[in-house]
């Protein structure tokens, strides 16, 4: 099994530049459908994909700090602070201030929050299910390892921290 996989893996390094190219063309296409459906809930809400990212990662990790979802989501602070004043204002998430340094600004979503969040995720998880469905278990590692490998080294980190907690 080793050596067959081995044996696919070196098939892989030589893919043509038309097989590249129409890969990129399929993530494009597949992220214009993964995104669809919370594009739609979103609009109707007045929201855009940022607020959907910041929602998604404060509902991974409660308690998160700004500066950490600066990090994860790879935006300016003034950006993100648009996104979250939206967010607090409208009741989706709530502000602690850190128990051990009083400087940490913690993020949690609240209810509604967490019903939002539900309501994107549970879209996005059945086109998924189905995607994985239609494509199999092998695919379905394959495709993993496939994301895993195109992220950046301190995304991917931050990607496996994400699936430890």
């Amino acid at each position: 099994m080793q050596n067959q996989n081995r044996t696919m893996g070196e098939a892989l390094l030589y893919l043509t530049d038309e097989q590249l190219r129409q890969g990129i063309e399929a993530m494009f296409f597949a992220y214009r459908g993964f995104t669809a459906d919370p594009d739609r809930i979103l609009e109707e809400k007045g929201y855009g994909r940022a607020h959907h990212r910041a929602v998604h990662f404060i509902n991974c990790a409660p308690g998160t700090t700004v500066n950490n979802l600066l990090k994860i989501l790879g935006v300016t602070k003034q950006s993100l602070n648009r996104v979250l004043r939206t967010l607090i204002e409208d009741g989706l998430v709530v502000v602690h201030v850190g128990q051990q340094d009083k400087r940490e600004r913690n993020l949690f979503l609240t209810d509604k929050g967490r019903a939002l969040e539900q309501q994107l995720s549970d879209a996005q998880r059945n086109r998924m299910r189905a995607a994985y469905r239609h494509a199999g278990p092998d695919a379905v590692a394959g495709f993993r390892t496939v994301l895993e490998a195109m992220m950046d080294p301190e995304m991917r980190r931050a990607y496996l921290g994400l699936r430890q907690e």
